[in-house]
């Protein structure tokens, strides 16, 4: 008789092969797009430039701009359109680890195993190429070379926006900073996650169905994907930062518990933490019914965020 925790173990296995695998192609699409959408320059401006390329190149997960070529790749929207918004994405997240890192902030001197962008540059260099970083996202999106249609590209930019701003990203690292320090309960812990860093994943996930033009209930569907693996996201963050190393993290381990941020491993325990995890995770699989076997390697996508060591 079938072992069906067994088969399922083989199964996600399997697609992890398969993930890893299309993850690195789909990679090097980005890669190549972002180094020509930040081309070095050789004039007064060029060590920003070289700023703004060390932020965003040779590193990362590319989990943002990985969403979103292939929830695109579901409505047969050309690669290249899809690599200018992934590329859009990950320049915006670069910006974002960019502010993070400097020490008025989360104060860190080390990003994806290298030095900072502010410890290889300065602080005003690093200030300068996360805002420079931040405008050129949005300057991909308004281009035509995105998408012929301006409605569709008007609807990308307002997302990303409402996504990245005051309602989304930056205030969720506001309200991380405010809580410094100060028991929060759960539900404020996961409002503030949902925008630091869900609203972003969200976003990613649902800029290929905005691309593609998708029916509201196709795009529905995947917002709601995005947001739940946004969610997952972040509760294995809080799992890594108690449980690995600094050298497996590829930054500082150990310091939402330093600065005395609450987070849900300290509210649910590591346990109850993983269990929000899998169930969050499940949730989004199911969100992809509609997609078939087309979305695949977005359910693989699910499973790797809750069981990655990075």
């Amino acid at each position: 008789m079938t072992n069906p925790t067994h088969t399922l173990s083989s199964r996600v296995a399997e697609g992890g092969a398969l993930l890893k695998q299309d993850m690195a192609t789909r990679a090097a699409v980005m890669e190549s797009a972002i180094d020509h959408l930040l081309p070095p320059t050789t004039g007064g401006d060029a060590r920003l430039w070289d700023a703004m390329r060390y932020a965003t190149l040779g590193g990362g997960k590319r989990l943002r701009g990985y969403l979103a070529i292939t929830t695109a790749a579901l409505f047969d929207v050309p690669e290249a359109q899809a690599a200018r918004v992934a590329a859009s994405v990950e320049m915006l997240h670069a910006y974002s680890l960019v502010h993070d890192d400097l020490p008025a902030m989360d104060d860190d001197d080390i990003r994806r195993g290298q030095p900072s962008t502010h410890r290889k540059f300065d602080e005003a260099t690093a200030i300068l190429a996360g805002d420079a970083l931040q405008t050129k996202a949005f300057d991909i999106l308004a281009s035509s070379k995105t998408h012929e249609s301006a409605e569709v590209r008007i609807d990308l930019i307002s997302a990303f926006a409402e996504a990245s701003g005051a309602a989304g990203m930056v205030g969720g690292q506001m309200i991380d900073m405010e809580g410094e320090g100060r028991a929060l309960p759960l539900a404020e812990v996961s409002h503030l996650h949902a925008l630091k860093t869900g609203c972003l994943i969200r976003y990613s996930a649902e800029s290929g169905a905005i691309l593609g033009q998708a029916t509201p209930d196709l795009r529905a569907r995947l917002r709601s994907y995005g947001t739940a693996i946004g969610a997952a996201f972040q509760i294995a963050d809080d799992i890594l930062d108690t449980t690995a190393t600094a050298e497996e993290l590829g930054k500082t381990a150990g310091k939402d518990e330093a600065a005395g941020k609450s987070t849900f491993v300290a509210l649910l325990g590591i346990d109850g933490a993983r269990k929000e995890a899998a169930r969050l995770t499940e949730q989004a699989i199911a969100d992809l019914a509609p997609f078939g076997a087309r979305a695949d390697r977005l359910r693989d996508l699910a499973y790797y965020v809750i069981e990655r060591r990075n």
